[in-house]
């Protein structure tokens, strides 16, 4: 299935304007609660959270499973199905566009498979890390 057609399939589109500047593309931190205590415990800087990274209106994620094909997924922003959406964080802001940003990340799979998933060396949030660091450079 072609980028567009997945796009299309899932409710996703791209709004960028080819005269826009991309420079100007912010690039967020999705924060989502992997459990309800997280609202009992927040207030002491506690919880159990999973990351994201939105840019272009397309929420990038990182998550582990059984299988040695790739463990990113991608959706709407704010949106992982069975969490619940905590807040979002401008980290900074990209010169890539959307079509650059997707090659990117199909590249960058290779490197996140499923069964590379680990919770304490390898998790959704060194994947915001690398993601991070290569987009803005933060």
């Amino acid at each position: 299935m072609n980028v567009k057609a997945w796009e299309e399939e899932k409710g996703i589109m791209f709004f960028y304007h080819k005269k826009r500047n991309p420079r100007f593309v912010p690039v967020y931190l999705n924060v989502y609660d992997l459990h309800p205590i997280n609202g009992s415990i927040n207030w002491l800087g506690l919880g159990l959270y999973h990351s994201g990274i939105e840019v272009h209106g397309v929420d990038y994620e990182f998550g582990g499973h059984d299988s040695p094909s790739t463990g990113l997924f991608r959706g709407k922003p704010r949106e992982c199905p069975g969490l619940t959406f905590r807040k979002s964080i401008l980290i900074g802001r990209t010169d890539l566009g959307p079509h650059e940003v997707h090659k990117f990340m199909e590249e960058l799979s290779k490197n996140y498979t499923g069964t590379s998933y680990n919770l304490i060396t390898k998790n959704c949030n060194h994947f915001y890390n690398d993601v991070s660091l290569r987009l803005t450079g933060k």
